[in-house]
């Protein structure tokens, strides 16, 4: 037999794809109403994998969990990631055509969005996640078109599928609906002059914040500040006691004008009533005696 060049050996190796050491595997669980859903589009999520991308997926109902684990066929080491990203999706809502486009092509990437703790109060929740749809979902329609991204609002998640410019672009309208309290249409609004903004090429480097609308300040209410009660220094010394009102009046000298005004009132009433008994024609009170006749006689002891 004719031996074989050591160009051909070296063009046969480079032209075999490259095979994983280690294996890796994901597991994703999925709600019970998405069991009927997950069995339907099962084959052909496999087959995909498989064939394309020598990922193995295996399908658990009794825990209710997919999982996805690389093989020796396996020759682009990121494809494992990918293919938990779109599990993830399909386990959340999203459709099996619209979750394929991440391994379908390279550009396309996914934002699972967790919006269940951004705001505390449910009620208040569930009114701004509504304002992420909109009526007839025309919000939500509207942020897909300027976007070029499909996104799924479920539960307390939001998937998104598209290019990386136009996730962020979703995730920052998702953000400042739920925590801000910003509403949709203002976002919308601003994509909407970008885009026409962008056609242009005389504004490309020029600065577009004259052109975008812009948010009212609102002067929020300032919060008052917490006293806060500084501990006193200990003393093993009982406190002063506080002065008294004679102990005030002696130290200002005005307890003794009082005394001397009190004895010129008594002396003033004292001359006035002696005035009045002298020229005024009345009695003065009668002296008391024993009787009503006079003071008795002494009698004298009987012998």
């Amino acid at each position: 037999m004719p031996k074989r060049s050591k160009d051909v050996d070296k063009e046969e190796e480079e032209e075999k794809p490259l095979c994983l050491v280690a294996e890796s595997a994901f597991a994703t669980l999925f709600p019970k109403y998405r069991e009927k859903y997950i069995k339907e589009c099962f084959p052909l999520l496999t087959n995909n994998f498989l064939t394309n991308h020598g990922i193995k997926a295996a399908l658990d109902v009794m825990e209710g969990s997919i999982t996805v684990t690389t093989t020796r066929k396996m020759s682009d080491a990121y494809a494992i990631i990918k293919a938990r990203d779109i599990v993830k999706l399909i386990c959340r809502g999203v459709p099996y055509p619209q979750a394929i486009k991440l391994l379908d092509d390279d550009n396309v990437a996914c934002d699972i969005i967790k919006i269940g703790r951004l705001v505390r109060n449910r009620d208040r929740f569930v009114r701004r996640r509504q304002r992420l749809v909109g009526p007839s979902g025309a919000t939500l329609k509207a942020v897909e078109l300027l976007t070029d991204c499909y996104v799924l609002i479920q539960g307390n998640t939001i998937s998104s599928i598209g290019p990386f410019k136009g996730l962020a672009a979703v995730r920052k309208i998702a953000e400042d609906c739920l925590i801000k309290n910003i509403h949709p249409v203002f976002n919308v609004k601003r994509l909407l002059i970008q885009k026409e903004l962008a056609k242009d090429p005389s504004l490309a480097n020029a600065s577009w914040e004259r052109f975008l609308p812009q948010l009212p300040k609102t002067t929020q209410p300032k919060q008052k500040k917490a006293k806060i009660n500084k501990k006193k220094e200990y003393t093993p010394f009982p406190p002063e006691q506080p002065m008294s009102k004679v102990d005030e009046q002696l130290l200002t000298g005005e307890y003794f004008l009082n005394q001397e005004k009190k004895s010129q009132e008594k002396r003033d009433e004292a001359a006035a009533s002696a005035k009045k008994g002298k020229f005024g024609g009345t009695r003065g009170p009668r002296p008391k005696f024993g009787g009503s006749g006079g003071p008795k006689k002494p009698t004298k002891g009987k012998s």
